[in-house]
């Protein structure tokens, strides 16, 4: 739960909002999930300690960083991927660890199909079967040292063909930026060129987000996006500072109501990313409800027509405004603004 309290107290009080949206952008995009035992530990460091730090740095290094972490290495298998013909010591077997005989390929297929070419990429299973011999060996350390441990032995040292710096990956993470940042329905446009901004910068990250953010169909269309429940509740967070008292309890609990817990993505394609995953009505029922039961903890100690001004300017419907205004107390017009379909969107 310390994680969970960590992620959104940040979240809910940053002077950087757009950075910490990329951070949750791109640990989704680079999904590991705690439903694994074996990761349940070390999802939240993952974000900490592979995403965070990279954020502002090259494709390539934020890469690297995610596929070397303990939580990736654990959740796709690769600690029992070897080289074809390895025999585990003795001591492994003495001690009843999971034998590694085989060749695994499950990362190098994630690598390939979700975090960078894609799955129209043009890759073939030679290639998947190429680039999972070349990340044999690639482990974690024993109970004293989880981190990040290569074992030659392990490794498949013959030649191999490596596919690198493709186009197609240029294509397919700006797409998903665009996908999230803009429209479920990605503009070609901007798709193009945030994937010209990728290619030209060789991966500069900040490049890559500067050309999103100076997309015209960013800003063409206000509201154009259906917040996520994770979304919507750090929304509702920063809106009222008062509700930033929550439990890290309470916030899971919402969460997983609403079907998002924090660090559980469902497979390694995280989260999905349209309005059609979070539309549905017990889904919306559950904000609804939650957002009753904030503005009845908060009381009326705020001014929920102010709240709802300041969230959302000019966009503010007057169906909604005047909701508010009518509403029989402080907290109905809290949970009318919270509730209202401009707070579902972005």
């Amino acid at each position: 739960m310390k994680e969970i309290g960590a992620r959104f107290g940040v979240a809910a009080t940053t002077t950087a909002p757009f950075h910490e949206r990329l951070t949750w952008f791109w640990a989704n995009h680079f999904a590991v999930s705690a439903d694994k035992p074996t990761v349940f530990a070390v999802a939240g460091a993952f974000e900490r300690e592979a995403i965070r730090p990279n954020v502002n740095g090259r494709f390539v290094d934020l890469l690297l960083a995610a596929t070397r972490h303990p939580a990736m290495i654990l959740y796709l298998d690769n600690n029992q991927s070897v080289a074809p013909g390895f025999t585990p010591p003795r001591a492994a077997e003495r001690e009843n660890r999971p034998r590694a005989t085989g060749l695994n390929e499950n990362l190098a297929r994630e690598i390939l199909e979700l975090h960078t070419l894609g799955v129209n990429g043009g890759y073939t299973q030679a290639d998947v079967t190429t680039f999972a011999r070349a990340l044999t060996g690639w482990t974690v350390g024993g109970l004293s040292d989880t981190g990040f441990r290569f074992v030659p032995r392990r490794h498949d040292a013959g030649p191999k063909t490596i596919l690198a710096a493709h186009p197609a990956t240029a294509t397919h993470v700006a797409t998903k930026l665009v996908r999230h940042f803009i429209a479920d329905d990605p503009p070609p446009a901007a798709v193009e060129r945030v994937a010209r901004a990728f290619v030209d910068s060789g991966g500069s990250l900040p490049v890559v987000h500067a050309a999103l953010v100076q997309a015209p169909e960013a800003w063409a269309h206000p509201l154009a996006k259906l917040k996520q429940p994770t979304e919507f509740i750090v929304s509702a967070l920063r809106a009222v500072p008062r509700a930033r008292d929550a439990k890290p309890e309470a916030l899971f609990l919402a969460l997983r109501e609403m079907g998002q817990r924090p660090f559980f993505p469902p497979s390694p394609q995280g989260w999905p990313d349209t309005a059609a995953a979070w539309a549905n009505a017990d889904g919306l029922w559950k904000r609804i409800e939650w957002s009753t039961a904030l503005a009845e903890r908060v009381g009326t100690r705020v001014d929920p027509l102010a709240i709802a001004e300041a969230t959302y300017g000019p966009v503010l419907g007057d169906a909604t405004r005047l909701a508010i205004q009518r509403a029989e107390s402080k907290q109905q017009g809290l949970a009318l603004a919270l509730s209202s379909p401009e707070f579902q969107r972005r």
